[in-house]
C-alpha cells in the first residue's frame, strides 16, 4: 500500500493573518484569495498543467483547527486509500483521531505525531 504521494496543503497560523498575508502577497507574490490562501496548480517538467493543487493557507493564531496540536502548523499529505492508512497507522499504535471527514473535497484523517503536531491526511476526489 502506497502511503503519502504528496502534499495536498501547508496550513499555518499567526498573530495577525490578515497582515501576514498581505505579506506574503505583496513580497513573494503569492496570489492570495479572500478565503485567506492560495492554491498553487500542479505542472509536468513542461509547465503544463496537470490535475492537482496544493493549499496554502494563513488563518488566525486563536483558532482552534490544529487542536489537539499546540503547534502553529500543519502539513495536509495526500494519499491514496485514507481508511487504510488509517487502519495501518492505528495497527502500527499511531496516535489517530477518531474523527474523519468525508466532504465534496475527498476524504480527511488526522493523526499526532510523536512530537505533538496534527497531521491531515487526504484522499482527494476520484479523478484529482
Amino acid at each position: 500500500m502506497k502511503r503519502v504521494t504528496g502534499i495536498g496543503g501547508i496550513f499555518f497560523n499567526a498573530r495577525d493573518p490578515v497582515a501576514l498575508r498581505a505579506w506574503y502577497k505583496r513580497h513573494l507574490g503569492i496570489d492570495v484569495q479572500e478565503w485567506g490562501g492560495a492554491a498553487f496548480t500542479w505542472a509536468d517538467e513542461a509547465g503544463n498543467p496537470i490535475k492537482g493543487t496544493t493549499a496554502w493557507s494563513i488563518g488566525a493564531a486563536d483558532g482552534n483547527s490544529f487542536a489537539p496540536s499546540s503547534s502553529t502548523f500543519m502539513v495536509n499529505y495526500r494519499v491514496e486509500d485514507l481508511a487504510a492508512l488509517l487502519q495501518a497507522l492505528r495497527t502500527e499504535g499511531c496516535n489517530v483521531l477518531e474523527k474523519t471527514d468525508d466532504s465534496e473535497y475527498g476524504k480527511f484523517g488526522w493523526v499526532m505525531d510523536p512530537e505533538g503536531n496534527k497531521v491531515e491526511l487526504w484522499q482527494p476526489p476520484a479523478g484529482q
